[in-house]
């Protein structure tokens, strides 16, 4: 893996969400005076953005990983100590017993490597047995420590949805975005989760994978790019898998560095407004889903969560929760959100136009 730090230990002005609300507005940086955000969902009479339903429960249980991407948006590593305490998961799990959302949706840093996973994942089963839960796996993290070698077992146990970030079927390019050895790890962890059924036909275990660009561009087609690692995947290392989501890197935390050192920023911008989808914009996930800090803290999505933009409701802390309020809060955009809204749309299920 690369020694990297993350912006937060570098010291960076970057690893404060407040810089980087400052930079995404900032004409100067950008080169020109690109339209709000607001205003484009104005024309569509969608402002201010409301809920739907609440229906995905998205909850960030630590910035800790094993891992530091050179375009992860929490600005995770190994270096992170901001972890979800037990007493917070508490709170959740009382949250999801009392409420029926339709998934649980846990990512990190690497979820895995908080202390109280395990427990988190079996007293959720016990309030709803019925939810779909998802757990975003780095794949690296299987092989990372023997205590987590018999992670695909207790997914399957726990009738567990994994979603991993899969960047590219070459060594090269994952190595170069996640970190060095992150692709041949990656593919031993998918041999493994293949060999407890996950990503078989007929299993019922979903393996899915997700694909980010490696540039300042935006997501080739999502079933095209399937068919295509599929194929790879499979003729290669006899790897079989579900669905592939295409998602769009949003300018904030190490992408927005990258475009910025690598002079990519104003264009990268200016390509996300001039393929504003209204289609995208109407089905963003922060319509339906509510995404809690690993402080317990709650916010429209993971990208808002990590800008530190809290919902906009004074139930602002998951013990505190107050789901009629929620479910009519407005929720609140900024220029970043270009990138949920850009061609075909995404979110963390990939396209949604």
């Amino acid at each position: 893996m690369n020694p990297v730090k993350s912006l937060k230990a570098q010291k960076s002005e970057l690893g404060e969400s407040a810089f980087q609300l400052k930079v995404l507005n900032d004409e100067e940086r950008i080169g020109k005076k690109l339209p709000l955000f607001r205003d484009k969902l104005l024309d569509q009479s969608l402002f201010p953005l409301k809920p739907t339903q609440l229906e995905i429960f998205q909850i960030n249980v630590g910035k800790m990983c094993n891992q530091v991407c050179k375009h992860c948006h929490v600005d995770a590593g190994p270096d992170r100590k901001e972890i979800m305490t037990k007493e917070t998961m508490q709170h959740c799990v009382d949250i999801i017993g009392k409420y029926k959302f339709t998934t649980l949706d846990l990512t990190g840093g690497a979820p895995e490597m908080n202390h109280n996973f395990r427990w988190f994942i079996e007293e959720i089963r016990k309030v709803d047995d019925n939810i779909n839960i998802i757990v975003r796996c780095n794949l690296t993290i299987i092989l990372a420590n023997p205590k987590y070698h018999d992670l695909p077992s207790f997914f399957k146990k726990n009738r567990i949805e994994v979603v991993s970030s899969l960047p590219a079927t070459s060594a090269s390019r994952t190595d170069s975005q996640r970190g060095d050895g992150v692709f041949e790890d990656s593919i031993k962890a998918l041999l493994m989760l293949n060999e407890v059924g996950y990503g078989i036909e007929g299993s019922g275990l979903k393996l899915n994978l997700v694909y980010n660009p490696a540039g300042a561009f935006l997501p080739a087609g999502q079933a095209g790019l399937e068919k295509e690692f599929k194929r790879v995947l499979s003729s290669k290392f006899g790897i079989v898998f579900n669905s592939l989501y295409a998602i769009t890197n949003i300018p904030i935390s190490r992408y927005l560095d990258y475009l910025l050192v690598s002079g990519n920023y104003g264009a990268y911008m200016e390509k996300l407004v001039e393929a504003y989808n209204p289609v995208a914009a109407t089905n963003v996930m922060c319509r339906n889903t509510l995404s809690i800090g690993w402080d317990g803290y709650l916010y429209d999505c993971d990208f808002n969560q990590m800008l530190d933009l809290k919902v906009a409701a004074k139930s602002q802390h998951i013990s505190e929760f107050d789901y009629e309020e929620l479910s009519n809060r407005s929720i609140i955009i900024n220029q970043h959100c270009y990138g949920c809204t850009a061609g075909a749309g995404s979110s963390c299920g990939g396209e949604v136009a």
